[in-house]
């Protein structure tokens, strides 16, 4: 593995060497082990999670070598594309629903369920997760075991800045419809997501179940139960409320977590 690490940090400084053999297979093997689940761009260790930036360089590099091509699927689908669409689901015990894509260089675990819907190069879907319709898994986006991403769900994805982190949604969370999760936020395990939260790098996150407000930006912290809220903002031309998220309680541990998470919606009234 250090041995690809270096190639490709050279090519990566040096993009004249992409032309050559070794270094066009260096990118090859990369993005082969991402696309089997052997390479992830951001892996846990112990509480951190560790981003891989020579990784997202050989997707980068990547997109450089490979030409554009068209990519037909029977007589009447045509696309014209540098990245070929995963194939052979049915080996690793995989859902995929008509009209769901994913990109050569993503990772899908063995039983996850994907509604149509799109996931991208260097993404990383965990086994027992369901990506629901029209739900999208950004480049790079790591998502856990046993998550559910509703309708709609906008999971965004980061190749640059390369030390950029990506969207981290860790196991067991629910992500609720037409949420945005983006700018490398993270949200820890077993968090609940209520419909049309939008969650950015800048966005408050205030946990109000207290006598006085705890603010977070850029986490959430595990079991949360969030939803959509405002807070007032002064400006020259009056005060306006300003979108933040809300934590308005915690869900209750549980080996049985679907159990967990239907008590959790029905306690909050939480719209999904």
């Amino acid at each position: 593995m250090n041995k690809l690490k270096i190639a490709i940090e050279a090519a990566f400084e040096n993009t004249a060497l992409v032309s050559e053999k070794a270094y066009q297979e260096a990118v090859f093997e990369v993005l082969e082990k991402l696309d089997k689940g052997q390479l992830r761009v951001a892996e846990q260790q112990g509480a951190e999670w560790v981003i891989n930036e020579y990784v997202k360089k050989a997707i980068l590099l990547y997109f450089r070598i490979m030409p554009m091509r068209k990519i037909t699927i029977g007589n009447e689908f045509e696309f014209f594309d540098k990245i070929p669409l995963k194939k052979n689901f049915d080996t690793r015990q995989i859902r995929v629903v008509p009209h769901a894509l994913v990109r050569y260089g993503a990772f899908v675990n063995t039983g996850v369920i994907l509604m149509p819907s799109y996931v991208n190069i260097g993404s990383y879907v965990d086994s027992g997760t369901m990506v629901d319709t029209w739900a999208t898994v950004g480049s790079c986006a790591q998502i856990g075991k046993n998550v559910h991403l509703s309708g709609g769900t906008g999971i965004g994805g980061v190749l640059e800045p390369l030390q950029a982190a990506p969207v981290i949604i860790e196991d067991d969370v629910f992500v609720g419809s037409r949420c945005i999760v983006v700018e490398g936020v993270r949200v820890q395990k077993e968090a609940v997501l209520g419909a049309n939260v939008v969650l950015t790098a800048s966005s408050k996150i205030i946990d109000v179940t207290g006598s006085k407000p705890i603010e977070y930006q850029g986490i959430v912290p595990e079991r949360s139960v969030v939803i959509p809220g405002s807070v007032p903002k002064k400006f020259p031309a009056g005060e306006y409320q300003l979108p933040c998220a809300l934590i308005i309680g915690k869900r209750k541990e549980s080996t049985d977590k679907k159990t967990s998470l239907n008590q959790t919606l029905r306690e909050h009234n939480i719209s999904v």
